[in-house]
């Protein structure tokens, strides 16, 4: 059974930095790409960052190019979304994925709050 378990979000004030991290049951290879979404009340899920896994193509949302990267650790089988200067529009639950040919897989979520 795939599991993907986000951790590392919390609050913090504007301006502060944050690392999500995302990881995984098994070898992220068995997934061709993985990415970090997220929610905001009452809106839809969006694409924040993904990254592919062989050949580590990485594409960003427009609204976190040169603030957020994502990485990933293949020998611990881990994603990463470092979050840099961050704005209270920011503030979501944040969610890791991963694709494989025909099926998505979601984690729980881990809520990020950005606010004085």
């Amino acid at each position: 059974q795939v599991q993907l378990v986000e951790s590392g979000g919390g609050l913090v004030q504007p301006g502060g930095s944050l690392r999500l991290s995302c990881a995984a049951s098994g070898s992220i290879f068995s997934f061709n790409a993985m990415a970090w979404y997220r929610q905001a009340p009452g809106k839809q899920r969006e694409m924040v960052a993904s990254i592919t896994t062989g050949g580590g193509r990485i594409d960003y949302a427009d609204s976190v190019k040169g603030r957020f990267i994502i990485s990933k650790d293949n020998a611990k089988n881990t994603v990463y979304l470092q979050m840099n200067s961050l704005k209270p529009e920011d503030t979501a639950v944040y969610y890791c994925s991963g694709d494989r040919q025909f099926d998505r897989y979601w984690g729980q979520g881990t809520q990020v709050t950005v606010s004085s």
